[in-house]
Parts: structure tokens; C-alpha cells; sequence
């Protein structure tokens, strides 16, 4: 009796251990880090609408549909460039690439997440923000995924507009309307990817000339994608000026933006002297993921500044 209840026990853990392990599939197959990293930005966006009258039950709904959206999203990618990861270090332990998720339960997961996404923001939020998702959803998939990521060095500038499409989704939820503050948002977050994104081409270079993968870095060297970084920065330093001057925020939020700009900038200008790209770009990755931070904690403390003196 003793061995038979062992025995029984120790197939329940292990049924209960292959369970957990296939979420944990699962749960890294929906691209979990770009799933947080775009809801930051949805609540900046939904912040920077609400002029400080925030409704969080409308932004929790808004949260879980883009969420689900951009999670079939990343599905789709995954499955799309699986034969890409296959030879990138970065991914070649993703769980298509191992097989340890097939690529037909793949593509029905993310049908699945999609359509319960959409769903989600057609019941609580408007046409136009489900619009504004559906776009974003075909760029990142169909033009960027299938078409320029593979055959063209520009193919960051196409994936910009479906990386800005979040902070959108999140302002349009409480707007229902187009304006100059959703202007603003989409200008800075679309700016702000693109030198995001070529210091990661630097410090991967490598992997992308194994993967054949046109980016900025192989194509036209390193010294002219610092030019471009260099730039894009300015450019996004100055576009995160727009929502003060527009009359969205206030001088906090301007003052945070300009210093996070300015060292943004010094980095940028630093990799002129650098003497290892690698670590210079890898460190400009990381700052980054800081700055956009900053800037949507900056925004969303603004509302709050807000409604507080309301």
C-alpha cells in the first residue's frame, strides 16, 4: 500500500512538474519582456490622455488587450524567424528552435491570444483604438516580420511604427481621437527605437551576418550607424520636448526629459571615441531601456500631479 501511494505521488509530481514547464513554454513563447516593456508605455500613453482624471478599471481592460495583442504578436515572430533564431546565440534556445513547441500549436496559441486581444479592446474601448492595434499587429508581422526585417537595412524604421503603436493604443483608449498629444507620443517612441535598436545590431553584428539579416551595421559599416544613432537621438530629444510644449505636461516632466536627452546625447557622442563598439553599444542598449523608462514614469507622475490639484 505504502509503494503503490509512493508510486502515485511521484507520477502526480511529475505530471505536475511537465505542466509547469509547459507554461513556462508557453509563457516565454509570447515574448514575456516586450509584453512589459510596451505596457510601460501604454500606461504613459493612457496617463498622458487622462490629464489626470485616471479611470483604472478602462486601463486595466485597455492593458490586457494590448498585452494579449502584441504577446500573438511576438507568436507570430517567433514562428517566422525560427529558422533566423536557429543560428543567433541570442536565440537559438527559443522553444520553436528546440522544438519543445511545435510550430502548429504555435500559430493557433497566437491566433488564439490575438483574437481574445482584440476582443478585449472592442468591448471596452473604442473603434479607433482597436484600429490603431490592428495596424500596429500587421506592421510588426506582416511588413517588418515577413518583408523588411530579411531583405532591407530599413527595416528598423518599419518595426519603429509598430513599437510606437502601444502608448497610442493606451492614449486613444481614453481620447477616442487622434490630436496632437498622440502625435507627440508616436514621434518619440518611434524615434526612440531606432538607435535602440542599431546598438543592438552593433553588439550583435556577428549574429546578424551568420543569420544574413541586412542590418544598418553590416550593410554601411559602424561609423555611419553611429551618425544615424547620434542623430535619431537628437531627433527623439527633441520630440520628448513636444507634450510639455503642446501644454500636456508640465515642467518635471520637461526637466527630467531634457537632462535623460542630454546624457543620451553624451552617449551617443561617445561612441565616436570608443575603443570597443561592443561594450559602447551594449551600454547604449542599455541606457535606452533607462531613458524610456524615465520618460513614462516622468509622464504618468505628471498625471498624478494632476489630479491631485484638480
Amino acid at each position: 500500500m505504502l509503494i503503490f501511494k509512493a508510486r502515485t505521488d511521484s507520477r502526480e509530481n511529475g505530471e505536475r512538474d511537465r505542466s509547469i514547464t509547459m507554461i513556462r513554454h508557453y509563457y516565454q513563447l509570447a515574448k514575456p519582456g516586450i509584453i512589459y516593456g510596451n505596457a510601460v508605455t501604454v500606461i504613459a500613453g493612457f496617463a498622458l490622455a487622462s490629464q489626470g482624471h485616471l479611470r483604472l478599471g478602462l486601463l486595466l481592460a485597455t492593458l490586457v488587450g494590448i498585452s494579449l495583442v502584441v504577446a500573438s504578436g511576438g507568436i507570430f515572430n517567433n514562428y517566422i524567424d525560427r529558422d533566423i533564431d536557429a543560428v543567433m546565440d541570442r536565440t537559438k534556445n527559443r522553444v520553436l528552435v528546440t522544438g519543445l513547441v511545435s510550430g502548429k500549436s504555435a500559430i493557433f496559441y497566437g491566433i488564439g491570444l490575438g483574437f481574445a486581444g482584440f476582443i478585449v479592446l472592442a468591448v471596452y474601448t473604442n473603434f479607433l483604438t482597436v484600429s490603431v492595434a490592428m495596424t500596429g499587429f500587421f506592421v510588426y508581422v506582416v511588413l517588418y516580420s515577413l518583408w523588411f526585417k530579411r531583405d532591407s537595412h530599413n527595416g528598423p524604421l518599419v518595426g519603429s511604427i509598430a513599437g510606437a503603436v502601444p502608448p497610442i493604443v493606451g492614449y486613444c483608449a481614453v481620447t477616442n481621437n487622434f490630436d496632437l498629444g498622440a502625435a507627440a507620443l508616436f514621434c518619440i517612441l518611434a524615434l526612440w527605437q531606432i538607435p535602440h535598436f542599431y546598438a543592438i545590431a552593433i553588439y550583435r553584428k556577428d549574429e546578424y551576418a551568420a543569420a544574413k539579416i541586412p542590418v544598418l551595421p553590416i550593410e554601411k559599416g559602424i561609423p555611419n550607424t553611429k551618425i544615424h544613432m547620434l542623430v535619431y537621438v537628437i531627433a527623439f530629444t527633441a520630440a520628448s520636448l513636444m507634450p510639455t510644449l503642446f501644454g500636456y505636461t508640465g515642467y518635471v516632466y520637461l526637466v527630467t526629459v531634457a537632462l535623460l536627452g542630454a546624457t543620451w546625447i553624451g552617449f551617443a557622442i561617445a561612441g565616436f571615441f570608443a575603443d570597443d563598439d561592443k561594450r559602447w553599444a551594449r551600454n547604449m542598449f542599455l541606457f535606452s531601456i533607462i531613458v524610456i523608462t524615465m520618460l513614462s514614469i516622468a509622464i504618468v507622475a505628471n498625471a498624478l500631479i494632476m489630479s491631485l490639484t484638480i
